[in-house]
């Protein structure tokens, strides 16, 4: 009997170390273009469903000092799917329950979003973004499971995972980590103004200092270049080290690291009010410097990641 038309297209693969009698199915050519294109389909379909949510996603990063580098993310998420484009598996073996459970819990989370619509309330601060972008991700964690399969997104996991920096901090998250990082600054700033016996009362959050009294206040909490720090260090955690331990010990420094620079920072302000005058409190150091001393905080974590990687690589 002749083979059928199916049965010419497929092939059959040796399994090395397998008996001869034994082979894999490999799907045709054919089907794996018409896979990726019908993909590629469902993304485009995807992101015009999400048109509105996106925009007010990438309208609200653009206006937020707080999230503005929302706009990177996708973009180096691509560029770490792109560096690992060799150790992706060709092979998709579709994973349909997972895909089926992140397309339900994405359809949940916008039905849930779109509740308070219906039921005529508003939603706490920046509740519905964090939604409708939740939802947007899950939808597409579901295409990934059933278009590429589960060993693809399991390749890919990493910087899939980074997408999730593209949700906004809830505000009352934000909040409280400015809170604590406001009282953690000043208790560093305290110790540096010691340091240098700088002459000062302090009240709570005021310092009085010779020649102006100064607040720490919600602004000189450094959540921002803070939240950045830790995005940053993961992203090289990733990239350049291997050991579990060394990684959570890179991400871990981000903490003492970021209240250090905020302490420094405020000393540097306080001592540049004092030698030269008051009006420095209104000088580009405060009120443009978080990028110079982000840059400087970034000098400590380089030296610890050049250290841990040295050590890994003795290892």
């Amino acid at each position: 009997m002749s083979p059928s038309s199916n049965e010419r297209t497929a092939r059959e693969t040796i399994i090395p170390g397998e008996p001869r009698n034994v082979s894999r199915f490999t799907p045709p050519n054919h089907a794996k273009t018409w896979r990726f294109w019908v993909g590629a389909c469902f993304v485009i379909v995807l992101l015009g469903a999400f048109a509105q949510p996106l925009f007010a996603l990438l309208n609200y990063a653009a206006r937020s000092d707080l999230h503005s580098y929302i706009l990177l993310i996708p973009f180096v998420s691509a560029y770490l799917i792109y560096l690992r484009r060799d150790q992706l598996p060709k092979k998709c073996v579709i994973d349909l329950p997972v895909a089926i459970a992140f397309l339900v819990t994405g359809i949940a989370t916008l039905a849930f979003a779109g509740w308070w619509d219906f039921a005529g309330q508003a939603p706490a601060g920046n509740a519905r973004i964090i939604l409708s972008t939740l939802s947007f991700l899950f939808c597409l964690a579901s295409g990934g499971f059933f278009f590429l399969g589960r060993d693809w997104m399991r390749a890919a996991a990493f910087p899939l995972f980074y997408l999730i920096f593209m949700v906004p901090m809830p505000d009352a998250m934000a909040e409280a980590l400015e809170t604590a990082s406001k009282y953690a600054s000043a208790e560093v700033a305290n110790v540096l103004f010691h340091v240098t016996r700088t002459p000062f009362l302090r009240g709570g959050l005021i310092f009085q200092l010779p020649n102006i009294t100064i607040e720490v206040a919600q602004e000189c909490s450094g959540i921002r270049s803070s939240w950045v720090l830790l995005m940053t260090s993961i992203l090289a955690a990733n990239l350049f080290l291997k050991t579990p331990w060394r990684r959570f010990a890179l991400v871990v420094f981000i903490i003492p690291l970021a209240i250090l620079r905020n302490g420094f920072r405020i000393l540097v302000i306080a001592l540049l009010c004092v030698n030269i005058g008051p009006q420095m409190i209104h000088s580009v150091i405060h009120r443009r410097g978080g990028p110079i001393f982000f840059a400087l905080s970034l000098i400590p974590l380089f030296a610890l990641l050049w250290w841990l990687r040295k050590g890994e690589t003795r290892a």
